[in-house]
């Protein structure tokens, strides 16, 4: 598919195919600009570089961070005017991570429809990064084929309302390395000790590293992730579970 041309057999089945994607989102592409321009956008967007075709997902993918960033900060600003701004970027960090970019992808089942090159599809360990790129990418192309953060706001803001809901029932704010810190230096105890070790060597393994954090003379708790960060977060989650009782 292109702008000027008229698509191939095989373009007019993939624009049926995104079409139908989008309205599956909540989004009509006859409603941009250029409804061609916009689905070629999202084709290019949904394309991973793993095929080897030369227009693929990373250029959208790196306007997408950004866009992501600016519309889940007009969010939080329309939504939640009443966050401190530490308690805003604890909340935005959450809107925006890649973990929280891949369960929108599984959600809205972008693999349905994403092109990927047959190392990368028989690589299951990645297929949490792959929904990743293709959401964050996906945006991008959203943005710029309406040319407006409207549609990204129509799309994700159902997600992020489910997120932020859960953040924000969280005392932690999904940050609980911080809070924990928090704790020990206000209780006067430095700062905990975190000890982690890689398990397993399998991506996406929910228990691939294991994370054990410290805090003398009692706290001694234990976590799990499919990242290092990850483990300690859990760590920390169950230290400030020990502190509380819970």
């Amino acid at each position: 598919m292109n702008d000027q041309s008229t698509p191939s057999d095989d373009g007019l089945q993939r624009y049926t195919q995104l079409r139908a994607f989008c309205v599956r989102i909540g989004l009509d592409p006859t409603n941009s600009p250029n409804e061609q321009r916009t689905l070629n956008l999202i084709d290019e967007a949904l394309t991973h570089t793993s095929t080897g075709l030369s227009k693929h997902h990373e250029r959208l993918e790196f306007l997408g961070d950004a866009v992501l960033r600016l519309a889940a900060s007009e969010y939080i600003e329309k939504k939640h005017q009443q966050l401190s701004v530490g308690d805003r970027s604890a909340l935005r960090s959450q809107l925006v991570s890649d973990r929280w970019l891949a369960t929108v992808g599984q959600i809205d089942a972008i693999d349905s429809v994403q092109r990927i090159g047959e190392k990368a599809k028989g690589d299951t360990s990645a297929r949490a990064t792959l929904l990743a790129e293709g959401t964050e990418a996906l945006i991008g192309a959203i943005y710029q084929g309406w040319n407006s953060l409207k549609p990204v706001h129509q799309w994700l803001g159902p997600h992020w309302e489910k997120t932020a809901s859960a953040v924000l029932a969280d005392p932690h704010r999904g940050n609980s390395k911080s809070a924990l810190q928090e704790w020990s230096q206000g209780q006067g105890q430095g700062l905990p000790s975190y000890n982690s070790s890689e398990i397993s060597k399998r991506h996406g393994d929910p228990r691939r590293f294991r994370c054990t954090v410290t805090l003398p003379p009692t706290i001694n708790a234990e976590g799990w992730g499919r990242s290092r960060r990850e483990a300690e977060q859990q760590a920390a989650r169950n230290a400030l579970n020990e502190l509380t009782g819970s």
